[in-house]
């Protein structure tokens, strides 16, 4: 999965829109955990249009999307938030929400 900058995300949202973004911390013991998890997740859907962004770089952007804290998983369809994720749970419930949410 690739690191993004603020000026990456901007391009996405102008371009197809449909994407996946994940936010973090580096200090963050959770998001190194919640991690993993979306990096196995990103294997199972490799068509789909992953990144992945710390969240101290864009705050503004953060401020915009409302994002209460981290780790966050973003879910765009059309350059819209479709679903905002903070609970991960498992690598399971990942990719039932994913697979609802028909991004593939």
């Amino acid at each position: 999965m690739q690191e993004w900058n603020k000026d990456d995300i901007n391009e996405k949202l102008k371009g197809e829109g449909n994407f996946i973004l994940y936010l973090y911390t580096p200090l963050c013991g959770t998001c190194q955990v919640a991690g993993k998890m979306i990096e196995v997740v990103a294997e199972l859907f490799p068509n789909q249009t992953w990144g992945k962004c710390d969240l101290n770089y864009i705050p503004q952007l953060a401020l915009e999307w409302e994002v209460e804290s981290v780790p966050c998983l973003l879910i765009f369809k059309e350059s819209e938030i479709i679903e905002k994720l903070y609970a991960f749970h498992s690598v399971p419930y990942l990719y039932e929400t994913i697979i609802a949410k028909a991004l593939l």
